[in-house]
């Protein structure tokens, strides 16, 4: 079992190798493996980085996000700005369905809604915003449409499972109903929780994943 000065440790050096990242604008604070970051950037994605950099660290059990993030003058866009752009960078991703999906911005923050085939066409479009100047947080509230039975869903997800190298399938367990997963089993890492999280996602009909997989050292 890894400490939490030895967590924070290597969270800081983590965060320290992140080329676009500056280690002494984040704090870290770490109590029996749960993470808080806390801080103030001037770009969203600045934040994403940082976050994803932590669940790649061994024993990090949760991440609980409190960076906040505030552009500089030369980088202040108004909403309809940033709808407009989000709108426009959608149009150039060919992963994202952009008639099918509705973008709302308040104050720098969007909110995206509407229904789409595919999970990775929800990820895909929560990325693109992400990467939009004057972007300060994001509810992605887009839905997924049901299309097979979920005995398909549960055998299609183990298969990913079993193809990808960076999941222990044999720890975890499936449950499938109605378009909701649900994850059961042990992983070693955030990143490895992530990742089967993810895969789940890609399963055609999967609305929502309830992602209970314990990390372990």
């Amino acid at each position: 079992m890894r400490t939490d000065s030895e967590i924070k440790s290597d969270i800081l050096e983590e965060l320290a190798w992140q080329p676009n990242v500056d280690e002494t604008e984040i704090g870290v604070v770490v109590e029996d493996g749960t993470v808080m970051l806390t801080g103030v950037l001037d770009d969203y994605r600045k934040k994403v980085a940082a976050e994803d950099a932590v669940k790649n660290v061994r024993g990090v059990k949760a991440l609980v996000g409190d960076i906040q993030v505030k552009y500089g003058a030369n980088y202040q866009k108004t909403d309809l700005e940033i709808s407009k752009a989000i709108v426009k960078a959608f149009e150039w991703n060919t992963a994202v369905p952009e008639d099918e999906i509705s973008v709302e911005v308040r104050d720098g923050w969007v909110n995206l809604s509407g229904e789409v085939d595919w999970a990775y066409q929800k990820d895909a479009a929560k990325r693109v915003a992400e990467n939009i100047i004057g972007v300060k947080w994001i509810n992605n509230a887009i839905t997924i449409k049901q299309s097979i039975q979920p005995a398909d869903v549960k055998e299609q997800i183990n298969k990913a499972f079993l193809r990808s190298a960076d999941i222990e399938a044999n720890a975890i367990t499936v449950e499938a109903t109605e378009g909701l997963v649900k994850l059961f089993g042990t992983v070693h890492s955030i990143a490895e929780k992530k990742a089967a999280e993810d895969a789940a996602y890609l399963s055609p009909g999967v609305h929502i994943v309830i992602n209970e997989l314990e990390v372990i050292d």
